[in-house]
């Protein structure tokens, strides 16, 4: 795997500095505010959406010529990391779009582009990604979603499991097999729409955290869809689903990082405010050696993910291994400065009366979703053992 520039990879220029300026506020003046209210009730946060949209945040990787912002793979993960840092279940408004749309950027037509990314550019429709099943999460390769070739037609049946904005989505790609006898190459992507006869969706998961993001599982029953809604070639959906989890965790990764920001952020803040035998505890050293280790893995972990974010924008051969590398690393480090922002709150980070418990669960998720740390570790183990460093 090549190196590249250190500085092709690392720089932020001022152009990316001013977006995350823009972002952050928009974030504390029109996301922040309804982050524990989403939390609190489960629902999505129509109030996040639109400023987000509004401000033309909600999917800013769409290219220029389909309307979108045209924002580089580190402008959008500035932006995804921004939002999270106030408000988890928000930031997954522009992951899940840049996730849901990556297959037709990669492999789709010119038609099936122009069709179904200018609304979601202008924010008239979100899009999700539908690639696990109730028996296939890891083992992406063992799905059994069917798509039965009839005429100029396809008819699909089966069942997507954790399907991120389920519900709330317009769009929906879909990977299913269209070929038994052929395992990986046997896979197809399709675009399915929320109004095709056919599909309807499950009950919202209980979950721990990012709970103002809907969960759901997709039920495809007897969906019928023209052929022309096939991404890409037939047989070329499952190398379409992992070319675009080598784009997506990059996402994930920028999502971890800004989580981790608003949760030191806060323990900052109030380590400083907070008084115990007569001084600030602040100026305790066991806290400062706290906040020196968070501190020093944060920046880890966004300089990886500024790196993978280059080698993402650039279509680098060792992205595979980056972005694996950067999403593992990042929700990694999430965990544990979430966990040590609540430690450092002592009682009162425990209560919901303070945002980092919040924090704390939802850093969870990025350890587990667009695939679990210890898959991504068996990733970066092939990439090794294949091409060294």
């Amino acid at each position: 795997m090549s190196s590249g520039s250190v500085f092709d990879a690392y720089q932020v220029s001022e152009e990316h500095e001013a977006i995350r300026a823009a972002v952050r506020e928009v974030c504390d003046a029109k996301v922040a505010p309804y982050a524990a209210e989403a939390d609190e009730t489960g629902e999505f946060p129509k109030q996040s959406y639109e400023a987000l949209r509004a401000a033309d945040f909600h999917a800013p990787h769409i290219p220029e010529e389909y309307g979108g912002a045209g924002a580089d793979a580190l402008a959008t993960a500035i932006v995804i990391e921004e939002v999270a840092r106030v408000c988890a279940a928000s930031s997954l408004i522009p992951a899940v779009n840049k996730l849901g749309t990556m297959p037709l950027l990669l492999a789709g037509s010119a038609e099936l582009k122009q069709r179904y990314l200018p609304p979601v550019a202008r924010g008239e429709a979100m899009f999700s990604y539908c690639l696990s099943e109730p028996e296939a999460g890891s083992d992406a390769a063992s799905m059994t979603t069917r798509a039965r070739r009839d005429g100029d037609h396809y008819v699909l049946n089966g069942v997507k499991r954790w399907i991120t904005n389920a519900g709330v989505s317009e769009y929906y790609t879909v990977f299913a097999v269209t070929d038994p006898e052929a395992r990986t190459r046997g896979i197809s992507a399709f675009v399915v729409e929320k109004s095709d006869p056919g599909v309807s969706f499950g009950a919202p998961e209980k979950k721990l955290g990012i709970k103002g993001s809907p969960t759901r599982e997709v039920y495809l029953d007897d969906v019928r869809i023209p052929a022309d809604r096939v991404i890409g070639a037939p047989g070329t959906g499952f190398a379409t689903a992992m070319r675009t989890l080598d784009h997506t965790r990059v996402t994930i990764a920028a999502q971890a990082v800004g989580i981790a920001q608003g949760a030191l952020d806060y323990a900052i803040g109030y380590v400083k405010e907070r008084r115990q035998f007569g001084r600030p505890v602040a100026d305790f050293q066991g806290v400062q050696f706290m906040l020196a280790e968070m501190g020093m893995k944060l920046e880890a972990a966004r300089q990886l993910t500024y790196a993978a974010a280059g080698r993402s924008e650039r279509g680098d051969a060792d992205l595979t291994y980056f972005g694996a590398a950067a999403k593992c690393f990042a929700s990694d480090v999430a965990m544990q400065i979430t966990t040590d922002a609540v430690q450092l709150l002592g009682g009162y980070g425990y209560t919901r009366d303070y945002p980092v418990e919040r924090m704390m669960r939802d850093a969870k998720i990025t350890q587990i979703y667009e695939g679990t740390n210890q898959v991504q570790r068996i990733v970066m183990a092939r990439q090794l053992l294949r091409d060294g460093r």
